[in-house]
C-alpha cells in the first residue's frame, strides 16, 4: 500500500508525459444467439491512458489504467491496471516493481510460452489482452546473454463472457467460485527464470516456470462437490505447474522462421505443445511499394485435461497486406483447419489511421464448421465483425 501510493503520488506529481487512447466498439453478430440471455449485438466504450516518467539515470515509472463499459454483458463492463510500477537501471542490470505486462513469443497465431500475465478473455477471443500482473522483476545482461527473474506474489484470475455476453460456452463460468490446488489460493507466489539471446540471425529464449496455471481446467460443481448438481455453470479449478518451453526466431532473406513449444507437468496430466512455420514477405511487389507476407504455421498439444485447449492439431495459413503508406494500413487475414475434424474459422483484421489522431479498425471472425462437443461448436453461432474507432492523444 505504500508503494502504490508513493507512485500514484508521481502521477499526481505531473512530471512526466500522457499519451494513450479513448475507442468506441460495436461488435455485429449476424446469427441469432444459441443460448439464454445472450443479447444480439454489443457496443461499448474503452479509455487506456498512459503516464510515464524517464529520469536522466536511467529509470523510470509507468501508469497505465484501462476500463471498459459495455452494453450488453456485465462481465465485460470491467477495469484493470495494465502496469504501474517503477524501474531502476544500472550499466547492465535492471528491477522492476510494481503491476507490469511481459510478452515472450515469436509466432502470429498461437502464443504457447507467453505464461507471465493472465488472459483478459473478455476483451477479446484471440488472447492477446492480458491483465496486469503484480511482480518484482530483475534483469542482468552480461555479454552471454539476458537473464530475467520474476517473483510474482498475487495471482490474476481469468476473466469469462457472463450470461448475457456472446462468445462462450452454454454453461457460465462461475468466476466468483474458483478453486485452487495451493492452499495459498490466489497469494501463492509463482517463479519465474528466462535466458535470452541472439546470435547471428536467431533470436531464442527458454525459460522455466512454477507457480499457479494460467490456463485454468473448467469443470461441472459435482467434480468439486457431489452434492452439487447444477449443470448451468463451470467452476474454473487453477493448477499447480511447473513448465519449461523456448522460444525461436530466425531472419534468412525474406523468409522469417517461428516456433514456440513447452513441456508441462501438473495436476492432471504431463503434456507437450508446439507451433511452428514461416512467413515470407514479397518487398515492393510490382514496384508499387506495397508488401505481401504469405504466413503458414503448425500447432500441436496433446492436452486432454479439460482445458482451454482450441488449438491440438492445425494448420494455419494467412497472408499480410502491408502498403506503406502515410495513413499506417495494415490487412492480415488467417485460415485455420483442424486436421483431426472438420473444423475450420476464418480471421480478417485490418486498420487504418484517420488524420493525425485517430484510427479505424475492422476485424471479422467466421467460425465456418465445428464439430460437436468441441470448444469451437460452442461459438458456431457467434462469427461477429468488429468496428472500432480510437482516438489517440
Amino acid at each position: 500500500m505504500v508503494f502504490s501510493a508513493w507512485m500514484l503520488g508521481a502521477v499526481a506529481a505531473g512530471a512526466g508525459e500522457w499519451s494513450g487512447y479513448v475507442s468506441v466498439e460495436g461488435r455485429f453478430f449476424p446469427h441469432e444467439p444459441i443460448y439464454s440471455g445472450q443479447e444480439d449485438h454489443n457496443g461499448s466504450i474503452a479509455a487506456r491512458p498512459e503516464y510515464r516518467h524517464d529520469w536522466e539515470d536511467g529509470s523510470s515509472f509507468t501508469f497505465i489504467p484501462f476500463a471498459r463499459l459495455d452494453s450488453a454483458d456485465s462481465e465485460r463492463t470491467h477495469a484493470d491496471i495494465r502496469e504501474l510500477n517503477y524501474l531502476y537501471r544500472e550499466d547492465i542490470w535492471f528491477f522492476r516493481l510494481g503491476i507490469g505486462k511481459v510478452f515472450w513469443g515469436a509466432t502470429e497465431f498461437v502464443h504457447l510460452v507467453d505464461i507471465i500475465n493472465q488472459t483478459d478473455l473478455v476483451e477479446h477471443i484471440d488472447g492477446e489482452d492480458k491483465l496486469g500482473q503484480p511482480m518484482l522483476q530483475f534483469g542482468i545482461s552480461p555479454n552471454w546473454g539476458h537473464v530475467e527473474v520474476f517473483i510474482m506474489p498475487f495471482f490474476r484470475e481469468r476473466t469469462f463472457p457472463g450470461r448475457d455476453g456472446r462468445l462462450r460456452d452454454r454453461r457460465i463460468v462461475d468466476v466468483d467460485d474458483p478453486v485452487y490446488e495451493s492452499s495459498s489460493e490466489d497469494r501463492n507466489i509463482d517463479l519465474a527464470v528466462r535466458y535470452s539471446n541472439t546470435i547471428g540471425s536467431a533470436d531464442f529464449g527458454v525459460y522455466l516456470f512454477r507457480g499457479t496455471d494460467r490456463d485454468p481446467l473448467l469443470a461441472p460443481p459435482s467434480r468439486i462437490d457431489p452434492a452439487d448438481t447444477d449443470d448451468s455453470r463451470l467452476i474454473p479449478f487453477y493448477q499447480q505447474i511447473n513448465q519449461f518451453g523456448a522460444d525461436l526466431q530466425v531472419v534468412t532473406g525474406n523468409w522469417l522462421w517461428k516456433w514456440e513449444a513447452y513441456f508441462r507437468s501438473g495436476y492432471l496430466q504431463d503434456y507437450c505443445a508446439t507451433v511452428g512455420g514461416f512467413e515470407y514477405t514479397f518487398f515492393d511487389v510490382a514496384a508499387s511499394g506495397h508488401d505481401v507476407g504469405i504466413l503458414s504455421e503448425y500447432a500441436h498439444n496433446d492436452r486432454e485435461d479439460g482445458g482451454l485447449t482450441l488449438f491440438q492439431n492445425d494448420l494455419f495459413v494467412g497472408a499480410r497486406w502491408t502498403p506503406n503508406d502515410a495513413a499506417g494500413t495494415q490487412l492480415l487475414t488467417g485460415f485455420a483447419q483442424d486436421l483431426e475434424q472438420s473444423e475450420n474459422l476464418l480471421t480478417i483484421e485490418s486498420s487504418r489511421r484517420c488524420g493525425a489522431n485517430w484510427r479505424l479498425s475492422l476485424e471479422v471472425w467466421l467460425f465456418l464448421n465445428s464439430t460437436p462437443g468441441s470448444v469451437l461448436h460452442s461459438l458456431r453461432h457467434d462469427d461477429f465483425a468488429r468496428l472500432e474507432l480510437s482516438y489517440y492523444f
